[in-house]
């Protein structure tokens, strides 16, 4: 287990996280030919993989999953740019980001604007013990965990495992929850978000089965999809499920605090921090999420502390899956025999 002084040692904590925000919003604005070439870079391999592995059906089948496999990643890239168009941060223009974004919808089964209200709820709530629900992972505290009957405890368990988390929980979020507006059933808009992209999903499968048949769908839609969304669910879970992260109760909760603190700076290999857009400098991000993906980087060039923050390898996120119970008392998130050592302590 990591030593809990060392990470506390990476905070960046020697600005007040409010004084972040005015610092970092120079790097706001986008670049409307920067953000052209980083959608052509990213749309132009995803059809070309998809026609070769189209192509390679009458070859290899399994030469077009090898194909569709490395499609995943520009897949994972485009929903980092729909990302990007829901906080405004990819074109100067709304509008366009918008329309962008609901296009990009189809290709990763995410409702636009469904997904960009839950979303923004995120940012509005994300470590705020009174406000879980929408757009994040469900946490219990310790003590709401001991408070559950044994049954309640054995699905929480069975929902924070690994196998529910990251091999069963993407294909129901991508291909069955995000068919519905759950959480905005209430007003109409989300749920025209949510058919219209639902038809547009049936048409093209429709198509594509249509021209090519069933395998088509079955080895280059289907890998494609479960790939990146997996990997993307990763992604999500390891910006704010580590055992540092930051959880208050709503009357001590502070958004530019919750921000900076709660959320992990993931670093990657090069060729992987590209294909997730950079989406692992996560704290920078929820500081200020009108940062363009491709201007993080450059944020960490110029202020050195935020660079050191809540750095978190591939190697040590592997230990945050084992990560579930949040102790109010020590501010920290536990495993489940953590938690039950320290009562037994206490």
């Amino acid at each position: 287990m990591s030593d809990p002084n060392t990470l506390v040692q990476r905070q960046p904590d020697s600005r007040v996280a409010r004084e972040w925000v005015k610092i970092l919003s120079k790097y706001r604005e986008p670049n409307p030919l920067r953000s052209s070439f980083e959608l052509v870079v990213t749309v132009g391999p995803f059809v070309i993989l998809w026609i070769l592995a189209w192509w390679s059906l009458s070859v290899s089948y399994w030469l077009t999953l090898s194909l569709s496999i490395c499609n995943a990643g520009f897949l994972l890239r485009l929903f980092a740019i729909q990302h990007d168009c829901g906080h405004g941060a990819f074109f100067n223009s709304r509008t366009a980001s918008d329309w962008l974004g609901r296009v990009l919808g189809v290709l990763t089964l995410t409702p636009y604007d469904v997904w960009r209200r839950t979303h923004s709820i995120h940012h509005s709530s994300a470590g705020n013990l009174g406000r879980r629900g929408i757009g994040d992972i469900h946490t219990l505290t310790v003590n709401e965990y001991r408070d559950l009957t044994p049954f309640n405890r054995l699905i929480y368990r069975l929902y924070r495992h690994p196998i529910t988390l990251f091999c069963l929980g993407p294909g129901y979020l991508f291909f069955l929850q995000n068919r519905l507006p759950l959480g905005l059933t209430g007003k109409a808009r989300y749920w025209v978000s949510a058919m219209l992209t639902n038809a547009a999903i049936v048409a093209a499968l429709a198509i594509i089965s249509y021209f090519g048949g069933l395998m088509p769908i079955l080895l280059i839609f289907l890998p494609s999809t479960l790939l990146a969304a997996t990997a993307g669910v990763w992604l999500f879970y390891v910006q704010h499920q580590f055992e540092t992260t930051h959880w208050e109760s709503e009357e001590d909760w502070q958004l530019h605090d919750a921000a900076l603190h709660g959320s992990s700076h993931y670093v990657l290999p090069l060729w992987l921090q590209w294909l997730s857009a950079n989406i692992g400098i996560h704290h920078v991000h929820h500081v200020h999420s009108r940062i363009p993906f491709y201007r993080l980087p450059e944020v960490l060039r110029d202020h050195a502390e935020l660079a050191d923050g809540n750095r978190m390898t591939i190697r040590e996120s592997l230990h945050n899956a084992r990560l579930h119970l949040w102790d109010e008392k020590t501010k920290r998130l536990l495993s489940f025999s953590q938690a039950k050592a320290r009562q037994y302590n206490a």
